[in-house]
């Protein structure tokens, strides 16, 4: 009995005194505050954020400083959309015949690191093979350094359309991929491809709601899903508590699922007047991924680098995005931030919000959309988003003011993910 009295009093002690670690930081930009906080430092214990004070606190017995003065530190980023599993090369298209699962996990597992190293605490996969179910629960235990992450699992597409993953094969390969494939033809197949998605452990649901521009297919914007399709998708996701998003640049597709209540449009390069309107009247969010856009434009000019269907698609599509975007946020719809890092090289993710201010974005308004807005849109802004008390000690610093220059988005100096240091 005296042996337990002595383990109670050790485990009380120790709760009541774990370790502080006392970030210093010379300008905290908290994810909330339209202005950034001078010489203020945040107090971490264990995974929280227990406190915020004004002035640099002194440290007291075993509390550890983590001087970031001359930094500015902001919440953990979040990147909308990201695709984990793989990374564009001029062999990509072959690497689906010449990689085996295990490849890809590998791969992943790389692409994981470099986007925490750049300072992306969490983000939202949308769409691969499935390995991105199982790179979220190596991470989640530690296995990996990652991310947090959100996975739509397999995207769900149309027979032939963007995201059917035998577009592009051989007949006798090609076969006829059904709803546990994530390929659906009519409502009922829509509902079975959701609750197969639920069942394999998805967090969303990635829909392709038009033409696009990498698959191996000639119409890179057309509708690609019927109303009824679309509707069955999102009452089906909002019934099993999932967000949902949706690839579409044609106007068509795109309107038809801002109209089915899609959380999210993913791209929108052809967005017109009519869907702003709707969009701002439905509370639908637009994540522009304008990196992606300026990227395959690039990646389109260098011979053989993508097979030659793809080509046109991709000049025609990639230089609209930016401007899309300065047209939407002008307008007042709700921005998310996403990069389609993996349709450019993972750890690159920060560029965007350089895109993003060229256009008449504000600096301020761009780093929120990559913290206390993409976690409202994820429904998880009660513990992540900000840097406020009581929540999560997602972390993150650069060197100098980000809002007189944004390129130092892209050093970031450290990385804290739930109150354990990656990055110093």
């Amino acid at each position: 009995m005296k042996n337990y009295f002595l383990l109670f009093f050790v485990l009380c002690t120790f709760t009541l005194h774990a370790q502080r670690s006392l970030i210093h930081c010379g300008s905290l930009i908290d994810g909330v505050s339209n202005r950034a906080k001078s010489n203020v430092t945040v107090i971490v214990e264990q995974d929280k954020i227990v406190s915020i004070d004004n002035g640099f606190t002194q440290p007291k017995g075993d509390d550890v400083v983590i001087d970031l003065k001359g930094h500015t530190v902001l919440p953990g980023l979040m990147d909308m959309h990201i695709h984990i599993e793989g990374e564009s090369n001029p062999k990509a298209y072959l690497d689906r015949f010449t990689k085996n699962k295990a490849d890809v996990a590998y791969d992943a597992a790389v692409y994981a690191e470099k986007t925490l190293m750049a300072g992306f605490t969490t983000v939202r996969d949308l769409g691969g093979s499935g390995v991105n179910i199982s790179i979220r629960k190596a991470i989640k235990a530690g296995k990996v350094k990652g991310p947090r992450v959100f996975t739509a699992g397999k995207s769900i597409a149309t027979t032939g359309g963007h995201a059917d993953p035998t577009n592009g094969y051989r007949e006798d390969l090609m076969g006829d991929p059904g709803p546990k494939e994530g390929v659906i033809n009519g409502p009922y197949e829509a509902r079975k491809a959701v609750r197969q998605r639920y069942k394999d452990g998805s967090d969303v649901i990635k829909i392709t709601a038009t033409g696009g521009v990498l698959s191996v297919a000639k119409d890179g914007s057309g509708p690609q899903f019927t109303m009824d399709e679309l509707k069955a998708i999102v009452e089906t996701a909002n019934q099993y508590g999932m967000t949902t998003a949706a690839h579409a640049h044609g106007a068509e597709g795109m309107k038809r699922a801002v109209e089915a209540g899609i959380t999210s449009i993913e791209h929108g390069t052809l967005m017109t007047p009519e869907i702003i309107e709707l969009m701002k009247k439905k509370g639908t969010y637009y994540v522009p991924t304008i990196t992606a856009g300026k990227s395959v434009e690039a990646n389109a000019k260098i011979e053989g680098y993508y097979p030659a269907v793809i080509v046109p698609k991709a000049l025609a599509i990639g230089p609209q995005i930016q401007q899309t975007f300065a047209a939407a946020y002008k307008a007042g719809v709700k921005i998310a931030f996403g990069t389609d890092a993996g349709v450019f090289d993972h750890g690159e993710n920060a560029r965007e919000f350089q895109y993003m201010v060229e256009v008449g974005m504000k600096p301020m308004e761009a780093i929120m959309s990559a913290t206390i807005n993409s976690a409202t849109m994820l429904g998880i802004e009660k513990t992540l988003g900000s840097i406020e008390t009581g929540k999560l000690a997602d972390i993150v610093a650069v060197p100098g003011d980000p809002l007189k220059d944004m390129t130092l988005m892209q050093k970031i100096s450290f990385v804290m993910k739930e109150g354990k240091i990656y990055k110093k």
